[in-house]
């Protein structure tokens, strides 16, 4: 189920991972619904299915906010479109977690502890996000990677 999950989500393992591990535990908390055990394979399998098309969705969703929300931004007077559009993929292609850290700490100036209390991660790790992500975006757009 694994690899089907990876093949259906075209991502890697630790997502594809959660997805069977969702589907398993859907699976075991509605067993009694199976009518045809012989069937167990193609019904877990189908449970798999639907989660992984949940997850797509759910992907498609976030990413289409994010993007409205870049669109939203107001870039200083200066700015080449350019470069707007070049930090607005080089945003969507940080992690879902990382993007949310940049996006309250950098973007909104939150704080860091902010940021922690609302997205539910620790402190340190909210740290090394934004580290993280703020690295990756000055990479993306050609700045120096030390500042």
């Amino acid at each position: 189920m694994r690899a089907f999950v990876r093949r259906v989500l075209g991502g890697g393992s630790g997502e594809a991972d959660d997805v069977a591990q969702d589907a398993f535990l859907a699976a075991w908390s509605s067993l009694r619904s199976l009518r045809d055990p012989a069937g167990f394979r193609a019904w877990v399998c189908g449970i798999a299915w639907r989660k992984a098309q949940d997850r797509l969705r759910s992907s498609q969703r976030s990413a289409a906010r994010d993007t409205q929300w870049l669109q939203t931004i107001v870039t200083p007077a200066g700015i080449d479109p350019r470069e707007k559009a070049a930090l607005a993929a080089a945003m969507a292609e940080l992690p879902p977690d990382v993007r949310a850290c940049v996006a309250l700490c950098l973007a909104e100036g939150w704080s860091n502890a902010e940021a922690a209390a609302a997205l539910g991660l620790p402190l340190g790790t909210v740290k090394s996000h934004i580290a993280r992500g703020r690295a990756r975006l000055l990479s993306a757009l050609g700045g120096p990677d030390d500042a």
